[in-house]
């Protein structure tokens, strides 16, 4: 709810965010504390999480946040970072699952196997575990909200990105089967696809160049998503507005599901030739 001074009603509650010493886990943990969220990040990289917890209280002096150091794919450092996430208030609220990545590149007739498994493993397997156990507290609490995030390559193919665009896929299916699951429970389950948005992992895009071209021909409202952006989506999925909201992937990309993926052909091509992107691979 929006209360008469302008706050979400989020004031006091605990969320979780994985993936939130970078990109778009910090932004959404940044919009998070200026609500009076108690905000609990975690990351692989205490470097970055030390970092990210500096920002985030310098931005808002007000708010709270705790940090651990934690891999999604290593199912004892979830189960910590979901009762770390509970400490400070008593119960946990609320969920995003930001931490992700992409290791693969190429044309599928020269995937790295060992490259594929592990951006499964980060994207899907990390969301799935993050889901598993924090789903737990909050169903003995009484209820809350698990908000993923997925991405535009779930809904568009994004040629020759490897893994990302299937694993992602996998977020949305596995958002609307917990989200069925998990209903009778008063715990809701919703994904965020985002756009292009703007973070150190594409600046190599959004600096500018064909690909983000072509990104904004195929964009409506044709300009690179910023996190705040989905922070705010995820700010209304989190909070009592949304009591009556599940199991939705909700697109927030300016437009381009209605269109089509990006062309990647003026960076791949010089990588593995004009035949290596059509699958042709050298005897």
């Amino acid at each position: 709810m929006v209360t008469n001074d302008g706050s979400s009603g989020l004031a006091k509650t605990s969320v979780l965010v994985t993936g939130g010493g970078s990109g778009i886990g910090l932004g959404v943990a940044t919009a998070l504390a200026a609500e009076g969220v108690h905000v609990t990040i975690c990351s692989r990289s205490e470097e970055k999480l030390t970092r990210a917890a500096e920002q985030i209280t310098a931005d808002n002096p007000a708010g709270t946040v705790d940090t651990i150091t934690a891999d999604v794919t290593n199912e004892d450092d979830v189960i910590r970072a979901v009762a770390r996430a509970s400490e400070r208030t008593g119960q946990l609220d609320g969920v995003v699952t930001c931490a992700g990545g992409n290791e693969t590149v190429g044309p599928v007739t020269q995937l790295d196997v060992d490259a594929w498994r592990r951006t499964v493993d980060l994207n899907l397997t990390g969301t799935m575990l993050t889901i598993k156990h924090s789903a737990r507290a909050l169903v003995a609490g009484g209820g809350g909200s698990i908000v993923t995030i997925s991405s535009i390559a779930s809904s568009n193919t994004h040629r020759w990105f490897g893994a990302y665009g299937p694993s992602k896929a996998g977020v949305d299916n596995l958002t609307q089967l917990a989200a069925d699951e998990l209903g009778a429970s008063n715990v809701r389950v919703n994904c965020i696809r985002p756009g292009l948005t703007r973070t150190d992992l594409v600046a190599l895009i959004t600096d500018g160049g064909p690909v983000l071209d072509d990104y904004m021909a195929n964009t409506p409202i044709a300009r690179v998503g910023e996190v705040t952006d989905i922070a705010a989506l995820a700010k209304f999925l989190l909070g009592p507005d949304s009591t009556w909201v599940t199991g939705q992937i909700i697109n927030v990309d300016g437009g381009q599901m209605l269109r089509r993926g990006p062309d990647f052909t003026s960076m791949f091509e010089p990588m593995f030739g004009a035949d290596g992107l059509r699958g042709v691979v050298a005897p």
